[in-house]
């Protein structure tokens, strides 16, 4: 099962990273099927799984249009500027759509249903990005500053000064990268 990154604070910015290395000559792209926009789904939605036929191949040009759309909302938002003309209503249509709903199940476990999943999540990260960007949480939202990275995420920590979207990945090469500069210096 293919494994995407997580961690970036806010479901629309997770959904965002789905295609890595932007604006770049190694740039990734993580939707490239339906098979994966299936598996990106099951693994952030609340659904417990999105069969992989729920996300028909022209339902992955949609929901990469509404990633960029979500990718140039909270760009605009961070960069104080106008979204680009379209940007908006894709999302807005998006966050329309019906949500997962809560049952409770059998074992007494809180579980979620959509007749749609793919859609349903969409929705919900339409609605984050909403949020997101009303609310002036935008204003939290940062670059990652590992070289060739350049992911967005939302910066929770007290002082906001957050410099890597994963200390892990990004963070842990920079700090390696300062060590060896100083061993050879």
């Amino acid at each position: 099962m293919v494994r995407f990154r997580a961690g970036a604070g806010r479901p629309s910015l997770d959904f965002v990273r789905t295609l890595r290395h932007r604006d770049t000559p190694h740039i990734v792209e993580d939707l490239s099927d339906a098979a994966a926009l299936a598996a990106w789904v099951t693994q952030f939605g609340p659904c417990r799984a999105a069969p992989a036929d729920a996300a028909p191949a022209t339902r992955v040009g949609a929901a990469r249009e509404l990633r960029e759309a979500v990718f140039d909302l909270v760009s605009a938002g961070v960069g104080g500027y106008p979204p680009m003309s379209g940007a908006r209503e894709r999302v807005n249509e998006a966050a329309a759509r019906p949500v997962p709903a809560p049952y409770l199940a059998g074992d007494g476990g809180l579980e979620w249903a959509a007749a749609d999943p793919v859609a349903a999540t969409l929705s919900l990260v339409a609605r984050d990005a909403l949020d997101l960007v009303a609310t002036g949480a935008v204003a939290r939202v940062r670059v990652c500053a590992g070289e060739g990275c350049a992911a967005l995420f939302y910066d929770g920590s007290r002082p906001g000064t957050r410099r890597w979207c994963s200390m892990d990945t990004c963070g842990n090469r920079a700090k390696k990268q300062t060590l060896r500069a100083k061993a050879g210096a």
